[in-house]
């Protein structure tokens, strides 16, 4: 063993450092955390300071193993975990378990794993910070607290199997509350005049300032405009610039991976995480946008090599960003020079990006002529304006254009005009307009509204966003444009004429939509515990944890401070609050004359007929995957209670459309066949039944071998691990000296009778 032991979280670091480092380094990787808190109970001592109790995770007992045998073999330990929070408490932890001597034990980070970085950091050990060891023990304890005390409660008062988390659920508020302002918001019409103009066989275009709230002015002006003359009144010219953004922060490249590459947040961290650690871009967890002197002067020199002096300009950014700590670095590559890496396709695309944003942030600014006309009508007060951008120099935009879409589609280039020009009228159009409801968030959208509002950190927005996912409070959908008709009042050669036309709008990309789950949990929680839901609450929570870090604050004081009140409140909540159904009357149901309701049930949202103490008992039925407790109407409602449906039959069984726990499905016989999720079950018919039973049932069968008509039958099965048996609910799983398919009756029974029998839970050997 060699003397020098360094233990990095990844795998994938240690052949980069090994590199740097020779034979006198074994390098071994601890698989992220070692230790965390219990699964199956709190793990934190409340009544004696919120002591946690750490435990060896179950995947990690073999790599602490590992660990102490090579600890035991090495002169020197080298704990090289990331330079975040949460890698000093790995350090931290690693120390604990491994019970490492504090004689032979050094702490080294480094931002970038290079040669020179790797070397400086041996250079320059230090000791384990505790103060960022106990910011993250403080965030893990605190979310654990209110995780295990708020999800029995959700469990009691909403729906088995819930859970709620300090910073995801405030995320779910966000989605909810832009998901109830959409479905309060009413799209009012307008008319916006644009017009049409011949100068030297170019068209020029120009539109008046204001919008007309109603038809009749907007027509209004364009009878006024029959007889009109049109002239150009002035044409003012204005130099302009455009800066370039900054370096790359976790959020910024987040966004920008999502809007230039369309990657989910998780795969824009995946990737980068792989090109940091086999050294291609320095650390990816950081809220800074400052650059090192050495980052600095190599991208200078790689610009004016590349591009010349002109488009050089040195600029230092500093960070305004809450809890920033500005002695990280930006996002950047670790070598400037190089344009291009090995790697995956989407590796490339990544770090092609970040170079570019890294280039162009030293860059000069891009200048442009900005010209306004404006044109005066004979017959009105009001004045059409005309504008283009021109590009004098491109500056930063010949690496790297990080304008929005609508920016780029404003560069435009004018005809030759000149002051008192007569111009000639092409068509003026009045067309009618829709205000544009508020637009639901995508995730980097969310990403963006989190740091806004100073909620999570860099290492955090990933999580939060997968999270909410998972949990199913929160589901990521497409959605097929509307179509709806716009009316065109046009004006041309002295006549009004008419049309229509056709306007897509409202189309849906991977935008994040609330569940009823996630809807109704949110209003429990709002209901019962605004603080833990409120926005600026939950930022502060992110200063506090950034004061532990500094050592301003004891964290199990910032602990206390929080969680007696809050522990009362869920106590409090348990015994007072009733069961929340989320309820929504909808109506009376005009067959039985009883109330009909939405709301969420013990299996999930469900439309209810009647009252529980009613003499007849209620009738309830499941809402389809593309409808919404908060928007489901009484009429649909009530067409839910026509299934199940006869479709007709099939090789003489009757067909129906039934909709169950889980969903619509097809009935054949004693056989139910699954609906793909979001089918309108109204338009099925008995063709596409037979589609599906037929497609079904040949999957079906591929995966029959065999199947004996027993009482319960006995079968034999084509699984995604192999062959088994399935007798009586239970799976068995055969030998290999057996052939699944030419099993017998009596082989599958003494198979049967050979498996040890599973001991059903509770139940003791005796």
């Amino acid at each position: 063993m060699a003397k020098n032991l360094i233990i990095v979280e990844s795998p994938a670091k240690a052949p980069t450092i090994k590199r740097f480092l020779g034979e006198d380094y074994t390098i071994m990787a601890s698989m992220g955390h070692i230790r965390d808190l219990p699964e199956k109970n709190l793990g934190v001592d409340v009544k004696n300071n919120y002591n946690p109790d750490y435990r060896i995770s179950s995947d990690k007992h073999k790599i602490i193993k590992d660990l102490k045998k090579a600890v035991e073999e090495s002169d020197q330990i080298w704990l090289a975990t990331d330079e975040d929070r949460e890698g000093e408490a790995i350090s931290w932890h690693l120390a604990e378990a491994l019970q490492l001597p504090e004689e032979k034990t050094k702490r080294i980070v480094f931002h970038e794993i290079t040669k020179k970085a790797i070397l400086e950091a041996l250079e320059n050990p230090r000791e384990i910070n505790y103060d960022l060891v106990n910011a993250q023990q403080a965030r893990r304890v605190l979310d654990r607290l209110v995780g295990f005390e708020l999800s029995p409660l959700l469990w009691r008062k909403v729906m088995p199997k819930l859970s709620a988390g300090r910073v995801q659920s405030v995320a779910v508020r966000l989605i909810v509350d832009r998901e109830e302002e959409i479905n309060n918001f009413n799209s009012d019409d307008f008319y916006k005049i644009g017009a049409t103009f011949h100068v030297e066989d170019k068209s020029l275009l120009a539109e008046a300032a204001d919008n007309f709230k109603t038809r009749e002015p907007a027509e209004q002006f364009l009878q006024d405009c029959i007889s009109a003359s049109y002239k150009v009144k002035s044409i003012e010219k204005k130099p302009a610039s455009k800066t370039p953004p900054p370096p790359f922060t976790t959020s910024t490249l987040q966004q920008e991976a999502s809007r230039k590459l369309s990657f989910t947040v998780s795969k824009t961290m995946m990737i980068a995480q792989q090109l940091y650690e086999s050294g291609k871009i320095t650390y990816m967890r950081t809220d800074s946008v400052n650059l090192s002197e050495l980052a600095l002067s190599t991208t200078r020199k790689e610009i004016i090599d590349t591009y010349g002096e002109k488009y050089y300009k040195r600029r230092q950014y500093s960070t305004k960003s809450r809890g920033a700590q500005e002695a990280h670095e930006a996002i950047r590559p670790t070598y400037i020079n190089e344009s291009s890496i090995s790697g995956s396709r989407d590796q490339q695309r990544l770090y092609e990006l970040i170079r570019k944003r890294t280039l162009a942030c030293q860059m000069s600014d891009a200048l442009l002529e900005r010209t306004s006309v404006s044109i005066s009508i004979s017959t009105r007060s009001e004045k059409l304006y005309a504008k283009a951008e021109m590009l004098i120099f491109d500056g930063f935009l010949q690496v790297y254009n990080g304008m929005a879409d609508e920016e780029e589609d404003a560069i435009s280039l004018l005809p030759p005009l000149k002051t008192g020009q007569q111009l000639e009228l092409d068509f003026m159009d009045a067309m009618q307009r829709f205000t544009q409801q508020p637009v639901r968030y995508n995730e980097a959208m969310l990403v963006r509204k989190l740091e806004e509002l100073g909620i999570g950190r860099p290492s955090t927005y990933a999580p939060i966003i997968s999270t909410i996912q998972k949990r199913k409070y929160v589901e990521k959908l497409s959605k097929p444009a509307l179509e709806r008709t716009l009316l065109i009042l046009r004006l041309r050669k002295g006549k009004i004429s008419e049309k229509t036309k056709k306007e897509k709008y409202n189309a849906q990309k991977n935008k994040l939509f609330p569940t009823d789950i996630g809807t109704i949990v949110n209003k429990f929680l709002t209901l019962n515990f605004q603080e833990i839901m409120d926005f600026n609450f939950t930022a502060s929570v992110e200063e506090e944890f950034d004061r532990i870090a500094n050592g301003e604050i004891n964290w199990q004081e910032m602990i206390d401070i929080f969680y007696k009140p809050f522990h009362a409140l869920v106590e409090k909540t348990g015994k007072e609050s009733e069961r929340f159904k989320g309820s929504r009357e909808l109506g009376i149901d005009p067959e039985s004359g009883r109330p009909v309701f939405a709301r969420l049930g013990r299996y999930g949202p469900m439309i209810q007929i009647g009252e529980a103490e009613d003499k007849d008992k209620p009738r309830f039925a499941s809402l389809q995957d593309s409808q919404r407790l908060e928007t489901i109407t009484l009429a649909e409602a009530l067409k839910l209670f026509a299934y199940p449906r006869t479709l007709g039959s099939y090789n003489d069984e009757e067909v129906l459309l039934a909709v169950g726990r889980y969903g619509p499905y097809i009935k054949c016989g004693k056989r139910n066949f699954s609906l793909e999720r979001g089918v309108d079950t109204g338009s099925v018919t008995l063709a596409e039944a037979i589609i599906i039973i037929e497609d079904q049932q040949e999957k079906t069968n591929k995966k029959m071998l065999r199947e004996f008509s027993e009482e319960p039958a006995i079968k034999v099965l084509n699984g995604r691990y192999g062959a088994y048996i399935t007798y009586n609910k239970t799976n068995y799983r055969i030998p290999e000296k057996y052939d699944a398919e030419t099993l017998t009756l009596e082989e599958c029974r003494q198979i049967i009778e050979e498996t040890p029998k599973k001991l059903k839970r509770g139940k003791k050997k005796s």
